[in-house]
């Protein structure tokens, strides 16, 4: 597939790598223009590109930026043919993003993303660590293989996601539809707890949706106040032991 991802950090990259690893044909842009990329596009096998240019001509475009940066992206998007697939792997942390009235108010983020686009996305990747994204994908049928949850309310549009899920070394769980994507954002039981395929189920059925966000910001304090970076493991087991069901 021809696939354009905005954003060459850590989550975006590492998505860009094991995808152009695959045999896909991969389009990169990063904030600062293709020439800041070009080194690490080459080496990921990906093509640096302007954010103009990354969403043409492609099957899938994948939208992994700060989440208050998504209105600066939106003009792109405008005649980009209704049957390409947009991926949403951001999330909402109003410690960086500043405050969203919408989105404080009960909107699903992806659906505020949606609203902004003019288009619908699938919400996927966002649940899960950079790290544990790079690190922690393995074959399908492996046993204990991590789960992803994958939201979104065109059915072509999340079964494509969920393959490209599957290829970068996740099981692809569908979560529903974008109304219910709340149950994947931060602070719930299936954010970035590392899951498997039937207890990630699981968790998005126990997900409280008054009680996200105050879990989202009280984990942001422990992993701020941290006296020394915290690893891979510590951070997922904070998660799964503040966002467990009480």
């Amino acid at each position: 597939m021809k696939i354009g991802i905005i954003g060459a950090g850590n989550i975006g990259g590492t998505i860009a790598r094991k995808l152009a690893a695959g045999g896909h044909s991969v389009k990169l842009a990063g904030a600062k223009g293709p020439d800041d990329i070009r080194d690490k596009a080459a080496e990921i096998g990906a093509v640096p590109v302007t954010t103009q240019d990354v969403v043409k001509g492609v099957d899938v475009i994948i939208l992994s930026i700060p989440y208050a940066q998504i209105p600066n992206v939106a003009s792109v998007f405008v005649g980009v043919p209704a049957d390409v697939v947009v991926i949403d792997t951001s999330n909402y942390y109003p410690f960086r993003d500043e405050n969203i009235a919408e989105v404080d108010g009960g909107m699903p983020e992806s659906i505020w993303s949606s609203e902004l686009l003019g288009r619908p996305v699938v919400k996927a990747f966002n649940a899960v660590l950079a790290q544990t994204l790079a690190e922690g994908g393995t074959e399908a049928g492996t046993a204990n293989r991590i789960a992803i949850p994958v939201a979104g309310d065109d059915a072509r549009a999340k079964a494509i996601a969920c393959d490209l899920v599957n290829q970068t070394g996740f099981d692809a769980l569908d979560a529903g539809d974008l109304a219910h994507s709340w149950r994947q954002q931060p602070g719930t039981p299936a954010y970035c707890t590392e899951l498997t395929l039937s207890d990630l189920r699981n968790a998005l059925s126990a997900a409280d949706k008054a009680r996200a966000p105050i879990n989202r910001d009280a984990l942001i304090k422990v992993f701020m106040e941290a006296k020394a970076p915290l690893s891979r493991e510590q951070i997922v087991a904070r998660n799964r032991e503040v966002t467990a069901p009480q």
